[in-house]
This record gives C-alpha cells, sequence and structure tokens, in this order.
C-alpha cells in the first residue's frame, strides 16, 4: 500500500472512488474534486495498491473554525498558511473496507497537520462514525451546521497544535 499525494492523473479513479462511497447528493462534484487535486496539494492523499486508488482523504487548510458548505464547492475560504484543517472526505472503495486504509489515511493526516503546525483538523461525519474518529482523538462538538447533501451531520475535531 502507498499512501501519497493525488495527481491530476488520477481524476478519473478519484471520480469514481468518490461515487462509489457517496450518493449523488453528498459526493463531491468532478470540478470540485479536480479543483481539490490542483490546489489542496498534500492535503489531498491517497492510498494506491497495485496501481488502483482504494482510499483517499482531502480537505483544505483554512482560517475558518468550523466547517460549512460554502467550502465543498470551491476554494474561496482556502488559506495555504491557514490554522485549520477541514476534512471533506474519507473514502474506501467498499471492497477494501475494514482493511485500516482509513486509518493509515486519518494517521497521515494528523501527523502532517502537527508537522506543518496547524491549530486543528476538523471534519463532519454520520452519527454511526463519530467512535472511529474518536479512536484517533477527535471530539464531537455537536450537531454541524452544515447540510450538505440534506443530511444529519455531527461536527468533531482534533487539537493538533
Amino acid at each position: 500500500m502507498i499512501l501519497r499525494e493525488a495527481r491530476s492523473s488520477d481524476l478519473g479513479q478519484i471520480i469514481a472512488l468518490e461515487q462509489a462511497c457517496f450518493p449523488p447528493e453528498q459526493a463531491a462534484s468532478p470540478s470540485a474534486l479536480k479543483e481539490r487535486i490542483e490546489r489542496f496539494g498534500p492535503y489531498f492523499l491517497v492510498a494506491e495498491k497495485g496501481g488502483t486508488i482504494v482510499g483517499m482523504i482531502n480537505g483544505m487548510p483554512t482560517n475558518e473554525t468550523d466547517l460549512c458548505d460554502e467550502m465543498y464547492e470551491g476554494a474561496l475560504l482556502y488559506d495555504p498558511a491557514g490554522g485549520h484543517i477541514m476534512i471533506f472526505g474519507v473514502d474506501t472503495l467498499p471492497a477494501f473496507e475494514h482493511q485500516g486504509i482509513a486509518s493509515m489515511l486519518m494517521e497521515a493526516y494528523i501527523k502532517s497537520a502537527r508537522k506543518d503546525g496547524r491549530k486543528s483538523i476538523v471534519l463532519t461525519c454520520r452519527k454511526r462514525l463519530i467512535g472511529f474518529y474518536e479512536q484517533f482523538g477527535f471530539v464531537c462538538e455537536g450537531i454541524s451546521g452544515s447540510e450538505h447533501g440534506n443530511v444529519v451531520w455531527y461536527q468533531m475535531r482534533i487539537v493538533t497544535g
């Protein structure tokens, strides 16, 4: 398993992975994924096995302290020197779930945020995933203000610096 930064040549596989993991109303658009690969560099990681992208984690640095819906479709609030990282998605191909791929990606992300001197990492998740993120030190802050995909999201945060 190789963890690395996403490349523009990965776009087709990344779009397919996103569509396999999220329903259409929650999945990032192809154009949003393309922009994230191009702009967010070390904050778009993929897990590759035998030439196939089997997992990914992506987000962006910002000075905002909470994740808001405006962040999902564009880089308006992106700041490469921002103190906080907002995670937009942690995806694993269904055939590769429960093999530790998401955990490896999350650990690499946390390590990178600490190395870069970021203050915190913020994400939103469905209620059933709260325990998964708690094992990395994330704390649930309650129901998020996000209405992305018309579902209830819970905001979680880990202090990294």
